[in-house]
């Protein structure tokens, strides 16, 4: 790639401040240059720029692509509460998007977003890690290759701390749902019950969610998807109960085994090729599957966001040049939106969802 893009970082300091280092990996893509950083938080935003080496610094991302004109934005934020009026602003602007997760608070944002973006041609890529790693896209393709037999289910979980419950399904729980239409398709519908202190959510329940998430309410989420071709999806989160290794990650079951993927670039995944799913009684060994393959040590390296933030810039630059969507994009976000929507939407009215959703507005705020 010849052209040298010009990037433009947004944070926000004390609200989600730079996420999990998009502001950092542009040092290691040779094709990009940090031109200019924005922060409303004054502090912060001196030590942005030193951090970054930025040339110029802006209180206000708006007068920074009005000026700057960036080729490619940043967002930084793990708050969320602003990602929508971001996108839209660097879309508009012109500039291709590096997007910290969740996506957006509502179908409404997210609409929103994806039409600006389609309407200039701009690509955007989320900061799902995991999926871009080279393990993953080999478990793929053990799968594929009958590896576990046909796939029957897909098992995931949140980390089930603090945020256990509806928070951990918008913050962990995009990982985990991300995945799973990474290898079954898109979600044809939703099932699932939210409940606070052993009884369902009601509307007085709602709140306003941690990291500018919008309405929240739910200690406890279950629910369950189904796929094509008969494979189902469950996703759980009860809050306190996280297990130590912690149980967030997703497994596979097949009618010939196991593989279970814990998140993380590079991290290791696992093989149990056991038909009773029970290695107790059948005295069945998990194996480690790296990139290379069942049994093989790993031979890349980069492992932990730092890697998995170069390999998602790398495929967002080759996207572009390629005129392709990059590998987890605007439309992944969006329908991953709608999986976490479609959640509470089923506990409103008591019953499966079928997707996509006939609202566009968060289900919460209609609940009572």
């Amino acid at each position: 790639m010849a052209k040298t893009y010009r990037v433009a970082v947004f944070g926000r300091t004390g609200k989600g401040n730079y996420g999990h280092g998009l502001d950092t990996v542009w040092a290691e893509i040779p094709q990009a240059t940090v031109v200019a950083v924005a922060d409303e938080h004054e502090a912060g935003r001196r030590a942005a720029q030193l951090r970054l080496k930025a040339p110029a610094a802006y209180a206000d991302y708006r007068e920074l692509l009005a000026r700057e004109r960036p080729d490619l934005v940043a967002i930084g934020p793990r708050w969320i509460d602003q990602h929508r009026d971001m996108a839209v602003a660097a879309a508009e602007a012109g500039a291709h998007i590096f997007m910290e997760k969740p996506f957006v608070r509502s179908l409404r944002e997210a609409d929103e977003v994806v039409r600006a973006c389609e309407m200039r041609h701009i690509k955007l890529a989320l900061a799902h890690q995991s999926h871009y790693s080279p393990v993953i896209h080999r478990v793929k393709a053990l799968i594929a290759e009958g590896a576990i037999g046909d796939l029957l289910e897909l098992r995931g979980r949140g980390k089930e701390d603090q945020r256990g419950g509806g928070e951990d399904l918008w913050v962990l729980g995009s990982h985990v749902l991300d995945l799973m239409r990474y290898f079954a398709g898109d979600a044809l519908d939703c099932a699932a019950t939210v409940s606070v202190g052993g009884r369902p959510v009601r509307a007085g329940d709602v709140v306003a969610g941690n990291e500018g998430l919008g309405p929240l309410a739910g200690d406890a989420v279950h629910a369950r998807y189904n796929f094509a071709h008969g494979v189902v999806g469950y996703f759980s989160s009860v809050r306190g109960k996280g297990g130590s290794p912690s149980r967030f990650g997703l497994q596979f079951f097949g009618s010939k085994g196991v593989i279970e993927v814990v998140f993380g670039y590079l991290e290791p995944a696992w093989l149990l090729a056991d038909a009773a799913w029970s290695p107790g009684r059948s005295g069945a060994a998990w194996v480690a599957i790296s990139s290379a393959g069942v049994g093989k040590p790993e031979p890349l390296t980069g492992q932990g966001l730092a890697g998995g933030n170069v390999a998602a810039v790398k495929d967002l630059l080759a996207a572009i040049e390629e005129e392709r969507q990059p590998l987890c994009n605007m439309y992944d976000g969006r329908a991953v939106t709608e999986m976490i929507l479609g959640v509470f939407e089923s506990h409103r009215l008591g019953r499966p969802v079928a997707f996509p959703l006939e609202t566009r507005d968060h289900p919460l705020t209609l609940l009572g």
